[in-house]
């Protein structure tokens, strides 16, 4: 039995949900089956940042569940998927995923994905760090999820805020062998560039 092409999509309230409407949209089409779970933070979220409102986003999915439907197929590990994106993530959400002990669909969904051996992506939001943070953040990679962080790359000259987000959401989908046509690559689309000489280096701000 293979796996279907499915992938879950979670957004949380974190600030950044427009990684995870734009990542509907890369998707959309890509012969991916997405199921998309939202929290409320995330739906609140929406109108600090974005001009989309809840239903908009919902419609980019294939699926969608209530935050609060523990009884949806992505609460089973039955349910076979490619694996998830929370994007982007809480730091509430990502500790009720690090202690197992979750409290609506978008964690349980992660959980499911951990104990059954998916790929789980979690695009943690927050900065700086404490020491509580990168502990669970610790744990979780130990549990095999992969902490990715939106971290802009600047190599690909990005013009716009949208090349931002599309370079960092290709990466990512990247980890799922997806390849959605928006990442520039070292070596093939960004030509290599001359290194800095010792002496230019030496000359360099530090």
């Amino acid at each position: 039995m293979t796996t279907p092409s499915r992938l879950i999509v979670g957004i949380s309230g974190a600030s950044g949900v427009a990684y995870g409407v734009r990542l509907l949209e890369l998707l959309q089409p890509l012969d991916v089956e997405t199921h998309l779970v939202m929290t409320k933070a995330a739906e609140l979220t929406l109108a600090y940042e974005t001009e989309c409102k809840p239903a908009g986003v919902r419609a980019l999915a294939d699926q969608n569940y209530a935050i609060s439907d523990l009884g949806a197929a992505l609460a089973s590990g039955s349910f076979k998927t490619r694996g998830m994106i929370v994007a982007p993530c809480s730091i509430r959400s990502m500790s009720e995923i690090a202690t197992g002990v979750t409290s609506n669909l978008l964690t349980r969904a992660a959980d499911v994905m951990l104990k059954e051996r998916r790929r789980l992506v979690l695009m943690v939001r927050e900065t700086p760090l404490h020491a509580g943070h990168l502990r669970n953040l610790l744990h979780l990679a130990e549990l095999g999820a992969i902490i990715a962080p939106p971290v802009p790359a600047f190599y690909p000259l990005p013009g716009s805020l949208d090349d931002i987000l599309d370079h960092t959401l290709g990466r990512v989908l990247d980890l799922f062998d997806i390849d959605a046509g928006v990442v520039r690559r070292w070596g093939e689309d960004v030509p290599e560039r001359p290194a800095l000489s010792p002496a230019a280096g030496r000359g360099a701000k530090r």
